[in-house]
């Protein structure tokens, strides 16, 4: 089984998530993706931050159908850092190849994630395209790490089964919506069963 992870504060899920989710599913031929609501981003202030509960329930609304699962696992096994549930997971669900999903706007900053190059190191990575962020993503300091590990988009079908390192950058229709911009206006298989239980 194939599962992508696509992690965020999802603060709110809007379109351009969808498109990143949607897009990787279908490219990668996962069997699932998994959206793991983060309680609180380390890397942002909690002021602005969406009630969780609140942020769980709208991303459900929103990544509906069978092959999408929504999750607040990381309130309830208690991680603050997307290496410790990435491990976690690992260790739970041991016949699962897993994939970490972002969009290209998250790659341009990953360096400044905890743990950043073990991460890397733990699942292999497909990073979606996004609009303002395609030459910032290519060579930041992750892509310049990690050049050497870097699969053509003709590949992409066999990213989860590639062993970490592993990433690959997919070219994809933009979509520029935001979640700064949406928060700005209202201002102003066997294992299928098992993998239900993180939802």
């Amino acid at each position: 089984m194939a599962v992508g992870l696509y992690g965020g504060s999802f603060n709110p899920v809007h379109a351009g998530h969808l498109h990143v989710a949607r897009t990787a599913l279908r490219r990668l031929g996962l069997d699932r993706v998994v959206w793991l609501v983060s309680p609180q981003n380390p890397l942002k202030p909690s002021a602005g931050t969406a009630d969780l509960d609140a942020r769980v329930a709208e991303t459900r609304r929103s990544a509906h159908g069978p092959s999408m699962i929504v999750s607040d696992i990381e309130r309830r096994i208690g991680t603050r850092y997307t290496l410790d549930t990435v491990r976690w997971l690992k260790a739970r669900f041991p016949g699962v190849r897993f994939v970490w999903i972002m969009g290209a706007d998250s790659l341009a900053g990953f360096h400044h994630w905890r743990g950043w190059a073990d991460l890397a190191k733990e699942v292999p990575v497909v990073v979606i395209s996004r609009p303002g962020a395609a030459t910032r993503s290519r060579f930041s300091p992750v892509a310049r790490r990690f050049a050497g590990s870097r699969l053509a988009p003709g590949a992409a079908g066999t990213l989860a089964a590639r062993t970490p390192p592993a990433w690959i950058y997919l070219p994809a229709p933009f979509h520029a919506v935001s979640s700064t911009a949406l928060r700005d206006s209202r201002l102003n298989k066997p294992t299928f069963r098992a993998m239900e239980t993180i939802a």
